[in-house]
């Protein structure tokens, strides 16, 4: 049966699963799917459309969801964060992948909806771009520092760091209680990003 599109890109996708987008490459998934680079080139001529492609499947399904009725739209960008985060989040390096991809409609579609929801609550286009483009970038910026690799305890002087920055511990340790999570600390933020200091 001849090779299509949607096996290629699900190949690529458990591949990213399975060995991060380092190892992401049309050598690599024309490997695993027995057939030479060449014929990949049918279907996505380049590694960069090949990293749009995937990045589609990061933001599948979408998670932006419509605005409800007497929902704030505050409340409802947060939401949208938060569903954005946990996408990228699903995929080791999910969050550099969408960040280098080029043109995904998916994040347009996305982009789309929330100025368009903005603009609805009364916003002016200006500030609901402005809104919009932070609440995302911050997004991705926030997954992309939670998804890089962290330093081999065996070269990292706990000890040391928390001599040189105490404060910076100190509001760690305070912060994650028991219960307190990373989303919690997500939401926190964003809110902040969203809603400004309270």
């Amino acid at each position: 049966m001849p090779l299509d599109r949607k096996q290629i890109v699900d190949e690529a996708m458990a591949l990213l699963d399975a060995e991060g987008l380092e190892n992401v490459t049309l050598r690599k998934l024309a490997a695993r799917l027995g057939v030479q680079a060449p014929t990949l080139y049918w279907h996505l001529p380049n590694k960069a459309a090949l990293i749009t492609a995937i990045a589609e499947e990061v933001l599948t399904p979408s998670p932006a969801v419509p605005l409800v009725p007497g929902e704030r739209w505050q409340d409802w960008l947060i939401t949208l964060a938060e569903r954005l985060r946990t996408a990228l989040l699903a995929h080791p390096d999910g969050a550099r992948v969408v960040s280098i991809a080029q043109l995904s409609q998916n994040m347009a579609a996305v982009s789309e909806l929330a100025m368009k929801t903005l603009v609805e609550q009364g916003l002016s286009l200006h500030r609901a771009r402005v809104t919009v483009l932070t609440v995302e970038r911050f997004t991705i910026g926030y997954a992309l520092e939670e998804q890089a690799p962290r330093p081999d305890p065996k070269d990292f002087d706990l000890a040391a760091f928390t001599e040189a920055y105490p404060t910076v511990i100190a509001g760690i340790t305070e912060y994650f209680t028991p219960g307190r999570t990373a989303a919690d600390l997500f939401h926190e933020c964003v809110t902040l990003v969203v809603e400004g200091p309270g």
